[in-house]
């Protein structure tokens, strides 16, 4: 079940928050540990291990293997009842982030400066997301 309030935020007008309910049962398989991996790191991790190979291959194809990650997130995420299954979509999830760190890479977008200037500095963008 979903909660919808009504809420002031700091210098914005009144807007609707919609509240996502609390998971019933733990969402992870699987325990992780307390030393996360930052999006730099990650990305970094995903250069040292695949650039060659990645800058060879291009943007164009690159993104064509990005979005075929995509769909598989989307598959995984639109699948239903007993078939519905949280460890795959946890690594869909983890495959999209590694292709959308593979395409930074080659096109030298530093992905947590892109983020810290556009969402983390100041009021961030303008409009909803």
């Amino acid at each position: 079940m979903t909660h919808r309030r009504r809420a002031r935020m700091p210098n914005t007008p009144l807007t609707t928050i919609t509240l996502v309910p609390r998971l019933t049962r733990p969402h992870r398989s699987r325990p992780v540990s307390d030393n996360l991996p930052t999006l730099q790191s990650f990305q970094q991790h995903i250069r040292d291990r695949y650039f060659a190979t990645d800058s060879a291959r291009g943007t164009p194809a690159t993104f064509m293997w990005f979005v075929e990650e995509v769909g598989e997130l989307a598959t995984a995420l639109n699948t239903a009842g007993d078939k519905r299954d949280p460890a795959n979509i946890e690594e869909e999830f983890a495959d999209v982030l590694a292709w959308l760190c593979t395409l930074a890479n080659i096109n030298d977008v530093d992905l947590a400066a892109a983020v810290q200037r556009k969402y983390l500095k100041g009021k961030g963008p303008s409009g909803t997301k």
